[in-house]
């Protein structure tokens, strides 16, 4: 889902989403913009959230926009969700910025405003900081079945393989699209 994209960047409480670099920047001490690590699909959450402020997103809405065409688990959403609690709401004194709604979704509770990119006064050529964790990637697996319909079983496995080691807190992990746009290549 690239709704976001459309008006430029989006700013919310300390925290800014420029859609078309898939970078998240928080509000530093100076009152400059700081890039922070997040994984692609916590992007891809956090941009649905975000489109939808203050409304309720179902988990099939989720799965429809984040995951298209794809079998998942929903512990994937709540894996995505968890991950984005952890940075939005970093040294919040009040309740969580995402609202579970039990048996029913999720909803962003802060308001969002646009900002026209050339206003958004972002750090130029800025990456994210580096992990003080060990970090580790996953590349994807070769189908060596000489079946290209068994494509998405490794493509699976190595999916699968990803989601466990991200919950060893101790280590950062790639995310899934990051490594995978190795698949095919000699590295």
């Amino acid at each position: 889902m690239k709704a976001l994209g459309q008006g430029g960047v989006i700013q919310f409480e300390g925290f800014r989403l420029d859609p078309d670099s898939r970078v998240l920047f928080r509000r530093d001490k100076t009152g400059g913009f700081v890039p922070i690590v997040v994984g692609s699909r916590a992007l891809d959450v956090l941009d649905v959230l975000l489109c939808r402020a203050g409304n309720l997103v179902s988990r099939d809405e989720f799965m429809a926009a984040v995951w298209p065409a794809t079998a998942v688990e929903d512990t994937n959403l709540n894996m995505q969700i968890a991950a984005l609690r952890r940075v939005l709401d970093e040294g919040r004194a009040e309740g969580s910025c995402i609202q579970t709604i039990p048996g029913h979704g999720y909803r962003f509770t802060e308001p969002v405003t646009r900002v026209a990119a050339d206003a958004a006064v972002l750090t130029p050529n800025a990456r994210p900081a580096l992990p003080d964790k060990p970090s580790l990637a996953v590349m994807p697996f070769q189908n060596m079945s000489g079946d290209p319909e068994q494509e998405y079983f490794a493509d699976g496995m190595v999916e699968e393989i990803i989601t466990a080691l991200s919950r060893i807190r101790w280590l950062f992990v790639i995310a899934r699209n990051s490594s995978f746009t190795y698949k095919g290549q000699a590295v």
